[in-house]
């Protein structure tokens, strides 16, 4: 099974905005740990922006 393109661009530019990581640290991880941080980030802005913790 085939990635889409639109969605790993989407995860490049998400993990680069908030970790400032270059493009090439981000395409060196596995794809699994690349979705792993996705989710902790989202999970990250979403505590902070209601307010939490």
């Amino acid at each position: 099974m085939t990635y889409a393109t639109d969605r790993i661009h989407e995860e490049i530019a998400y993990i680069a905005f908030h970790f400032h990581w270059s493009l090439e640290a981000i395409l060196d991880l596995e794809h699994r740990d690349r979705r792993r941080y996705t989710e902790q980030i989202a999970a990250l802005v979403n505590r902070a922006s209601s307010g939490e913790g």
